[in-house]
C-alpha cells in the first residue's frame, strides 16, 4: 500500500514539473504563404474543360487543355 502511496505522489510531482517547464523549441512553423489570387479560366476549344489561362495552350485565339486536343483541332 505504501508503494502505491509512493508511485502516485511520484506521479503528481512529474506532472508539475513537467507542465512547469518552458515547453521545447520544437521546428519553426513555416511563415504564412500569401494567398493564391483567383486566375482567368478559358474553356478547352475541343472538349470544353476550364484550364487557368496560365496554364492553357493557346493556338490564336483557341484555347486547349492539352496537346493533343491542340493538335487535332489543327489537323
Amino acid at each position: 500500500m505504501k508503494y502505491l502511496v509512493l508511485l502516485i505522489v511520484l506521479a503528481v510531482v512529474v506532472g508539475v514539473w513537467r507542465s512547469r517547464r518552458p515547453p521545447a523549441s520544437g521546428p519553426e512553423k513555416a511563415a504564412p504563404r500569401a494567398p493564391v489570387l483567383p486566375q482567368d479560366m478559358v474553356a478547352c476549344s475541343h472538349c470544353g474543360v476550364h484550364v487557368p489561362r496560365t496554364e492553357a495552350l493557346m493556338l490564336g485565339q483557341h484555347a486547349y487543355c492539352c496537346a493533343e486536343h491542340r493538335r487535332q483541332h489543327s489537323a
